[in-house]
């Protein structure tokens, strides 16, 4: 009995010992694949591509700022910053100077959107962002706002944002229901809140009965014969502003603009 357990504790200490012993061995896999990210501020991109590579990481300069501090063409920021430890194939990225402000920025404003794009990127600026905004009494595409400014100084990067004017939309409105009303007072309606009146049909009757059938086909008969004359052919329908609206398009409950066009088949 006294074997088995000293046999059992001793199977126990050595999986304990082997879970250690792997535990320790992956912590230091893991870590003997990290490297720290060496400094680049104030470098130039072809050293600091150099630097990154011995180290197995990869460079991306993504942004571009003006500085007064770090010469043109050379590194102003990075992340993550030196001395983080990343593992390999880890990407820095970093932004470059443009050295000092050489170039004022234009007033675009009141311009249209194609004339000011090619103003600013003339002077080797950038349209970093372009917001809308229905703005009454103003043509659309033309530039409201900007920022910058017109001429700053505070400039911290080549990029210019504005603001656009766009098309108003029409006034909406609910179609209202016409059906059961005179044509007449429909057409008013219409003109008063600002629609046309469109194309106004006469609606096809309905199929007269067999029996009406029955008595025209006799007529027809006897016309052929010679005893009865044939009735004379009934001048077609016109519509009047005392005819009854039957149907309409747009239909009701509609959303429809000013100026719309509203069709109706009268009877």
């Amino acid at each position: 009995m006294r074997s088995a357990i000293r046999f059992a504790m001793l199977a126990l200490a050595l999986v304990i010992v082997a879970m250690v012993s792997a535990l320790t061995a992956m912590r230091f896999a893991i870590h003997g694949q990290e490297v720290a990210v060496p400094a680049l501020v104030g470098v130039t991109p072809a050293e600091a591509e150099r630097a990154v590579a011995g180290l197995g990481l990869q460079l991306s300069i993504e942004r571009q700022y003006y500085s007064v501090q770090i010469p043109e063409g050379r590194i102003m920021s990075q992340l993550p910053l030196p001395g983080t430890k990343v593992r390999h194939g880890w990407q820095v990225r970093v932004a470059q100077s443009l050295g000092p402000t050489r170039v004022s920025i234009p007033d675009v404003t009141g311009q249209s959107e194609h004339a000011a794009e090619l103003n600013i990127r003339r002077r080797g600026l950038d349209v970093t962002s372009m917001a809308e905004v229905q703005t009454a009494g103003v043509p659309a595409a033309q530039v409201l706002a900007q920022s910058p400014t017109a001429n700053a100084t505070q400039v911290t990067a080549p990029k210019i944002s504005l603001l656009v004017s766009a098309a108003v939309d029409p006034p909406a409105f609910v179609m209202p229901n016409f059906v059961g009303e005179p044509l007449g007072s429909a057409s008013r309606s219409l003109q008063d809140a600002g629609f046309r009146l469109g194309n106004v049909n006469m609606a096809v009757p309905a199929s007269p009965a067999a029996g009406d059938a029955s008595n025209q086909g006799t007529q027809d008969a006897l016309s052929l014969t010679g005893s009865v004359p044939p009735a004379p052919a009934a001048p077609p329908a016109q519509a009047t502003p005392a005819s009854m609206i039957v149907a309409q398009t747009p239909a009701a409950g509609q959303k429809v603009y000013a100026g719309v066009a509203v069709n109706f088949d009268v009877r």
